[in-house]
């Protein structure tokens, strides 16, 4: 379950230029003209697969029906992506919005894994510094964690493995741990990468908001961000309305 991270995972302008060339057919015939509102993201959103095909999870209570794509590029698996949408005018159905999707490409999406303990996690999960970039990215919504991050790379092809702990607060269960093991690959430039964590594995929060702490090791030293966590909802139909989108406070 420990995936490593590869070269279109982690350069944030490598992924968005393999989204702009597998969707090209999406964009303009033009070869005159480049949509550049097309290119560059306008969403993170979560790939759902449904009876019907799949849809997109655009917030915690927004649910998007795409319309000029009937399969899932990602097969039955359910992701984190981003994408570059546009709202039309076309019957949803049961989701909130009809969208016609310009292009789509998946993040390193993972499960937590479990804390072993200090010297344990050292071992096998690292302890290689990083930076979590406050950005729109970063953000904890529909039951995931995603995290725009930075740390030195060379570029050399070297795999980088990123994880997320489960808590051993006894007084928190909603306290985490971002680790990232480089392998040695400690020398480079500063790059940033992207990866979601799915948090089924906390407790449920019935409906509550409570403060997610996320804790790391970071080039000055340790940190922490509290988000605003309220545990997701199985179904677009049992999504409240009201629920709020998560939010960062940087400590």
């Amino acid at each position: 379950m420990n995936a490593s991270l590869n070269m279109k995972k982690w350069l944030l302008s490598a992924a968005m230029i393999t989204c702009c060339v597998g969707w090209q057919s999406c964009l303009d015939d033009d070869d005159d003209y480049v949509a550049y509102s097309k290119i560059l993201p306008n969403a993170l959103v979560t790939v759902k697969p449904s009876d019907n095909g799949f849809y997109l999870q655009l917030d915690d209570s927004t649910t998007l029906l795409p319309v000029n794509v009937s399969t899932s590029p990602f097969g039955d698996k359910e992701v984190r992506a981003l994408t570059n949408f546009d709202i039309t005018e076309e019957p949803s159905g049961a989701y909130d919005k009809a969208v016609h999707i310009n292009w789509i490409d998946s993040l390193l999406t993972k499960p937590m894994a479990t804390n072993l303990g200090p010297e344990a996690n050292d071992s096998v999960y690292g302890s290689d510094p990083v930076e979590i970039v406050n950005d729109w990215v970063t953000i904890a919504e529909d039951g995931y964690l995603t995290l725009r991050f930075r740390t030195i790379w060379s570029g050399q092809g070297e795999a980088h493995l990123v994880n997320l702990l489960t808590s051993q607060n006894p007084e928190n269960p909603y306290e985490v741990e971002f680790r990232h093991d480089a392998f040695g690959d400690v020398n480079g430039r500063l790059a940033d990468g992207l990866v979601a964590f799915k948090l089924d594995s906390l407790p449920d929060t019935n409906g509550q908001t409570v403060k997610l702490k996320l804790k790391w090791k970071s080039f000055s030293g340790d940190k922490s961000v509290d988000f605003d966590y309220c545990s997701r909802k199985s179904t677009p139909a049992e999504t409240p309305a009201n629920m709020k989108r998560g939010t960062m406070i940087l400590k």
